[in-house]
């Protein structure tokens, strides 16, 4: 088994772009700041998550769990989130611009995605 320094799994947890991790349990997870990219995030569970400054431009996040992750100033164009739950998300200054979503999208109370962009 290979061994990593914690410097060597923090590099490659930052650089997860385009990377597959459907349905993968990530809640409470710290990613913030880290480049997700394109990553497919379908139906994974990111509850929690500290995804503060992340990149998940054109990420797919449809049916993903994201309640109560933290979300502050994370760049989000172009991400699906068609059937996600953002229920209780910390959105403050997110770049939500050209990102997808639907009626099945749970926002946080008092949100309003048109307002960001955001397209349906």
């Amino acid at each position: 088994m290979a061994k990593f320094t914690a410097e060597e799994v923090l590099e490659i947890a930052y650089k997860l772009n385009g990377a597959d991790l459907r349905g993968l349990d990530l809640s409470g997870v710290h990613l913030a700041r880290a480049n997700l990219s394109g990553a497919n995030l379908h139906g994974a569970n990111l509850s929690r998550a500290d995804l503060s400054n992340a990149s998940l431009v054109s990420a797919v996040l449809n049916g993903a769990n994201l309640s109560l992750a933290y979300l502050i100033e994370a760049h989000l164009p172009y991400a699906n989130l068609s059937g996600a739950d953002l229920s209780g998300a910390d959105l403050t200054r997110a770049h939500l611009a050209g990102a997808k979503y639907n009626l099945g999208t749970k926002w946080p109370d008092y949100f309003d995605p048109v307002a960001v962009a955001a397209k349906s």
